[in-house]
């Protein structure tokens, strides 16, 4: 079945339905999700987003914050233009009926602080600001009549000059994306829908670890695709590890315990209930990611245990239960009570701080596609994430993509091209009912990354988990071409695409910044 609009969004968080919605009001908008519209990483953000308010904080202050996080290498004019349009895109957010928590001295936002931030600056919604957000945003978009919502549906491949016959390299110049393929997940069948203008909003790739914050989908899809359509793809050996995720094995995704606990005052501990971060940063428990995750990872092998502990009852029973709501409950489903026990905690995957390569405006390297949200890499983040930037840049370059798109799609010119756009051949596929060789290599591709390609990294590590990962994808791209395409199959190739990439740019970073932490650059910085 073949679909045509004006605009395409591959994705349902803050960054696709931000598009969405500005996009709407100038041609007819489809939005392909591969779960449930609510369902991705925007509604598990707890902490919240970072923007400058009142007078008590100063742009320049947060864009040095980032800076610093980012380990001296973000892109300074992208660090300003996005703290500096903050306010206007929060003010936004509430005009679509985000309900921020203010506090009840006047009206004014009631700000929160993290690791890394100088200042309190994160507006919140209690401890589930993603979830609040995602609703607001949600219930707008299927208010409006030129947004269509498509569930369910899981986008396979972007389709290219490759598609109309055409050698397609990285060399190649002017590569063009007229759309993408689409596997109807309840159906099998799939789609061909085409668009004047095309947004990748697909979220990160959290599940290329055992263990993850993120949700089951978070399979690193769009920087796949990209990756196979040729396009340029940044800085992805920095994966951030957030260093405290409820320890609880048999839960995935990973429970977050969020950032904001520490900013209210919460601590880490080791087994013996002794703190430890003083031996690593002046800033203590508020350092940033990067910084502490390390910390726990290192005490955690000096202890030989599995967990540490974050004890927050410094805070308050008061301020726990009304502040922290989510987290509390959560806890206490599984016997902590976070106002008399200290929480049991590990680093697990989070968040990607590189991806699609986009300029200010979003665009990739590929004409007619724009990329917004983690699956992006704009700049902001450099080595390292700043705690609660991830949000705000989604919607920043959500807006600034719609701004170029909306004039990109009055002037689109490919429209004579898409009679010539095949419909996907299926043929000669078989259905493959061995689901085992799906979820065997998964896991241990999974196993690989976490064990070779984590925290800390070392040469023979890298050289190990490319080796094994070589021959997973053999077996893989063997299976995938002979077999009938399934969600769990698609989304296996694109999870093995990502730790290759993953592995690849960290062999040829040969310096320790940020997030990437080698044993052996370590050892060369001393010599």
């Amino acid at each position: 079945m073949r679909h045509e609009v004006d605009f395409l969004v591959v994705g349902s968080g803050i960054a696709g339905l931000s598009f969405a919605l500005k996009v709407a009001e100038h041609g007819r908008v489809c939005i392909l999700t591969k779960g449930d519209a609510a369902e991705g990483s925007t509604r598990y953000a707890q902490g919240g987003i970072a923007a400058v308010m009142y007078d008590s904080d100063s742009f320049e202050q947060h864009i040095e914050d980032t800076l610093v996080a980012g380990d001296g290498i973000c892109d300074r004019e992208v660090v300003e233009m996005t703290i500096r349009e903050a306010p206007d895109r929060i003010r936004e957010l509430v005009r679509y009926g985000v309900d921020f928590d203010l506090d009840g001295k006047g009206g004014r936002f009631d700000l929160h602080r993290e690791g890394g931030h100088s200042e309190f600056r994160i507006l919140h919604h209690k401890d589930n600001t993603g979830e609040e957000i995602e609703r607001a945003l949600l219930e707008a978009a299927r208010r409006h009549p030129n947004i269509t919502i498509k569930e369910r549906q899981f986008a396979i491949d972007i389709i290219t000059q490759h598609h109309l016959g055409q050698r397609v390299t990285k060399h190649t110049p002017g590569i063009e994306c007229y759309g993408v393929y689409a596997l109807d997940c309840d159906t099998n069948r799939i789609d061909t829908y085409l668009a004047k203008v095309t947004l990748l909003a697909t979220g990160g790739m959290g599940n290329v670890y055992t263990t993850t914050t993120t949700p089951i989908i978070s399979t690193g899809d769009g920087v796949a695709m990209v990756h196979r359509a040729r396009g340029v793809l940044s800085d992805l050996e920095f994966t951030q590890f957030h260093p405290t995720s409820l320890y609880n094995p048999a839960e995935k995704p990973a429970f977050l315990i969020t950032e904001a606990m520490r900013g209210a005052g919460a601590v880490l501990k080791d087994r013996e209930g002794r703190e430890f971060m003083q031996k690593y940063d002046p800033r203590l428990s508020l350092a940033p990611r990067d910084i502490v995750a390390r910390a726990i990872d290192n005490e955690m092998k000096l202890s030989g245990m599995d967990y540490l502990y974050l004890d927050a009852r410094g805070i308050g029973k008061k301020h726990l239960i009304e502040g922290f709501p989510t987290i509390y409950a959560k806890c206490l489903s599984i016997g902590i009570d976070i106002t008399r026990d200290m929480i049991p905690i590990r680093p697990a995957m989070h968040y990607q701080c590189g991806g699609i390569k986009v300029d200010r405006h979003g665009e990739s390297s590929i004409r007619h596609l724009y990329a917004a949200g983690e699956c992006s890499c704009t700049g902001l983040h450099g080595g390292n994430r700043l705690a609660s930037n991830s949000l705000l840049e989604a919607v920043v370059y959500a807006h600034n993509a719609a701004q170029s798109a909306i004039a990109e799609a009055a002037r689109a010119v490919h429209g004579n091209l898409r009679g010539q756009i095949p419909d996907w051949n299926a043929e000669g596929m078989v259905l493959n009912e061995e689901m085992i060789l799906i979820t065997q290599t998964k896991s241990e591709l999974q196993e690989i990354m976490w064990n070779y390609v984590g925290i800390v990294r070392s040469d023979l590590r890298l050289q190990r988990a490319f080796d094994r990962l070589n021959l997973i994808f053999r077996e893989t791209e063997d299976l995938y071409n002979r077999s009938v395409l399934t969600e769990p199959l698609c989304e296996l190739r694109n999870l093995i695409a990502c730790a290759y990439l993953i592995i690849k740019m960290a062999r040829a970073r040969r310096e320790n910044v940020g997030l990437h932490y080698s044993l052996d650059l370590l050892n060369q910085d001393k010599d």
